[in-house]
């Protein structure tokens, strides 16, 4: 067993890695309410359709649902590793009277 704050044992609780009963309930309902609502609300096209209903209506919330799932860190091959490129381009104004 572990050591809780220096010198007892652990006696209680869930053991290392297993997962929260209530956030496994929660994920399980929401994404049943989502494939419940679909794209109109009527349940058209599932889960997908929901998902294509808040990009569609929604984008603000969709981006916020996309990067919790994107990757966190991009890698890349290391015998080919990413580079970055920064480019700056001058662009004339137009429809400027100050000048």
């Amino acid at each position: 067993m572990s050591k809780v704050e220096g010198s007892r044992e652990k006696t209680g609780g869930r053991t290392k890695g297993t997962p929260n009963k209530t956030t496994s309930l929660l994920k399980n309902a929401i994404i049943s309410a989502a494939e419940a609502a679909g794209e109109n609300m009527n349940g058209k096209n599932g889960l997908v359709g929901y998902c294509t209903f808040l990009a569609t209506k929604e984008p603000k919330a969709f981006s916020q649902l996309l990067g919790k799932v994107l990757p966190m860190q991009v890698t890349g091959d290391p015998d080919a590793p990413l580079q970055t490129v920064t480019r700056i381009e001058l662009v004339p104004l137009t429809g400027n009277d100050d000048n």
